[in-house]
């Protein structure tokens, strides 16, 4: 893909965005407010989603082969 088409294509979503959100109204101080806020929310949700989301669907994996009868070869049985 050629390196002009894709400024442009950059270029026309965030021009797409602005239209979208009603930013293209504000003033450069309340884009700059607006902006930081949705740049550190989106940070916020990857980070969240990179730490929290391997940890539930291992825990729903493990939750499964528990109930179709798989054991764990660590598990220790306790005989009396």
């Amino acid at each position: 893909m050629d390196i002009k088409s894709m400024k442009n294509y950059l270029y026309w979503l965030f021009c797409q965005f602005e239209l979208i959100t009603c930013s293209y109204l504000m003033e450069p101080w309340e884009k700059l407010l607006f902006y930081t806020f949705n740049i550190t929310m989106l940070v916020m949700l990857l980070y969240t989603a990179y730490i929290f989301v391997p940890l539930h669907i291992s825990t729903a994996f493990q939750f499964f082969l528990r109930l179709v009868g798989n054991q764990h070869e660590n598990t220790v049985s306790i005989v009396k």
